[in-house]
Formats: C-alpha cells, structure tokens, sequence
C-alpha cells in the first residue's frame, strides 16, 4: 500500500473528499437560495403534478438557451432532497416537491421562504468573511467587524435591514404559532401573558387565537410597536426589557435569550421574576430556545443547533445553551426549578418556576 504523509491512498482520497464537501457546501444554500428567488417551488406547486424541465423553464422565466443550466442546478437540488423525480409519462420525468421544498412555496402560514432569502442577505452572510480575523482582533462581533458597528446600529441606520430581520422572525414565530395550538397544558391556568422581545406579536396573535381566555401583552421597543393595532386580548406596551417587564400570570420568551450574553440573560430573567406571582399562585416564565444536547441529538439535528450557536456568535456575541448553562442562568436569577421539554424540532420549551 501506498503511503503519503502516513496515510494510505484510499484514506488520503476520502479525507479529500471529506474537505471539499465542506469547502464547497456553501453551493448547496446558495442555490436553495437561487431556487426560491427564481420560485421554483412555486412554479411546481402551482403546475399540480410533475413538471419537466422544458416546462419549469418556461414558468420560471429562463431563456431556453439556458435551460441545460436550469437543469444542473436543479440536478444539485434534488441530490440534496429539496426536489424529487417522477415520471411524467413513459418517456419523460418532472419534477415534485419533497416536504422541505414544501416549506418554501410562498403565500403558506408555514413558508419557510422568508428565511431562506434572509439569512442568506449578503449582509448577514458578510460577517462569516471575518471570522478569523475578528477572532484575533477586537470587535464584539464579526458583525461589527465587517460592517463598522453592531447589528442592532446597523438596523437603526438601515430599516430596510431591521424590517429583513423582523420577517424572519416573523416567519418562525408563524410557523411556531400553528404547533403552539398543541400545547393547551402550558398555558391552563393562566389569565394574562406578557411575550418579551415579541416583535409585531406574530406569536401573541397566535396565542390569542388558539386560547382566547388570555389577555396578552406584546413587551418590545417603542419604534417596534409603535402604532401596531391592538384587539380586545392582545396589547403593546413599548419599553426595555432590561428594566422593567409588565406583571403576568407568566412570561413568554421565544428565541430571544440566545441573542445575549450570560450577564444580560441573568438580568432579563431577574426582571421576568419580578413580573410574574410566586409558583404556588401559578406564575412561571415559559421560553422557547434551543437547548444543546450533542449526546442525546441524532447528527444532523446536533450540527444544525450547532451552526445556531456559531451564528449567534457572529453576529450578535449571543450563544446556544446546554442544560447546564439554562440551569446556572436559571438559579442566579432567583428561580428554584425549571423543566425542560424537547418540542419544537431544534427548539425546546423550558418552564421556569420562582
């Protein structure tokens, strides 16, 4: 056997082969990315059975003499699983969505499409350009490394990109609402609810709607809810999480803790403690955020709450939590135990009790 570098030449090759599918998975978002741009998805979902490549084309806008190009992207996405093969008759196939694709068709409650076209921006993919460099240097963020100031000035400076950001997470918070519907034993006994870092009460509305006993209560900045309409149970209060946060039967938090460092977590949660009565009177805080657990997690669930960790990194000094650290965070700000459910695909619910 062949040796170079004390490898065989069969162990060698695989490791080249290990490097390059990592160098070159930016090509698998990029192309998802390009997909929904080009609304693929929509395309196939509004043709009501298998679409061919001539066809998808035309719907699409591709000149034909690029159609052999529309059909090596779309050779990549189906080996990637966003799109499935079916015979269209005994001479020709089409293509037909897969449930991700599923999840990208416009208009949908559940479209995922927001996200895709967000969080690929080349202002949020910018950053990772940085990442070495501002690991030597000393910007708070590779954020700010890249673009001269942190994320949050940089969406003051630029509405265009705060309003980017409010659709993602609006986008989740539609989907997370449709599940939260399930969830009836979380939110029995409760008469009031105040959902912190809420944004325009994408969440709140769902709540509302899926348990109309509860009066709920958006907390989030002035400019953020200036102006939003209220309803007979849901209300907007503008103000700082960080100082003071409305009084509730409980505290609703949906991925907003991840954003911030232990020291600030430590106090948004004292403030929560504060707002809500004792355990014994029903009051808890109920977050919605993603708990780290490699041991427990298959593979690809673990790497994708991985790559939520180190985003939350780059852009905003934030970070993802194991049990252990929800745990510290829990006991420093007062609470005497929580209970941590597993739910949501890469999310968790975490009830925390004074």
């Amino acid at each position: 056997m062949d040796h170079i570098n004390g490898q065989g030449r069969s162990e060698l090759f695989e490791a080249q082969s290990f490097i390059y599918k990592h160098v070159f998975s930016f090509m698998d978002s990029m192309s998802l990315k390009c997909a929904v741009q080009l609304g693929i998805p929509d395309a196939i979902h509004n043709h009501n059975q298998p679409i061919t490549l001539p066809e998808l084309a035309s719907a699409i806008q591709v000149p034909p003499e690029k159609t052999s190009r529309l059909h090596q992207l779309m050779r990549l996405l189906v080996h990637s699983g966003f799109f499935a093969m079916q015979k269209v008759d005994e001479n020709q196939e089409g293509y037909v969505l897969t449930p991700p694709s599923r999840l990208l068709v416009k208009g949908n409650a559940t479209s995922l499409a927001p996200i895709v076209l967000g969080m690929l921006d080349p202002v949020l993919v910018t950053p990772w350009h940085f990442l070495g460099s501002w690991l030597q240097g000393s910007s708070l963020t590779a954020f700010e490394a890249a673009h001269g100031m942190d994320l949050w000035n940089y969406g003051n400076q630029n509405p265009e990109f705060f309003s980017l950001i409010g659709e993602i997470m609006a986008t989740d918070s539609r989907m997370m609402s449709l599940a939260i519907r399930e969830c009836k034993e979380i939110f029995e006994g409760l008469s009031s609810l105040v959902d912190v870092g809420g944004g325009t009460g994408t969440m709140a509305r769902g709540i509302c709607e899926a348990f109309p006993h509860l009066k709920c209560t958006v907390l989030d900045l002035p400019q953020v809810v200036a102006n939003l309409p209220k309803s007979e149970n849901l209300d907007y209060v503008g103000g700082d999480m960080f100082q003071s946060i409305p009084s509730a039967d409980a505290i609703f938090i949906k991925s907003v803790l991840h954003n911030w460092g232990d020291e600030d977590c430590v106090k948004i949660l004292k403030r929560c403690r504060e707002a809500i009565p004792s355990s014994a009177e029903g009051g808890k805080v109920i977050i919605i955020d993603l708990v780290l657990s490699n041991k427990k997690d298959e593979h690809e669930l673990a790497k994708t709450k991985l790559f939520n960790d180190m985003m939350m990194m780059v852009l905003v000094a934030g970070k993802e939590r194991c049990e252990e650290e929800w745990e510290k965070l829990f006991l420093e700000a007062g609470f005497s135990h929580y209970k941590i459910t597993p739910r949501f695909g890469v999310l968790s619910l975490i009830e925390v009790y004074p």
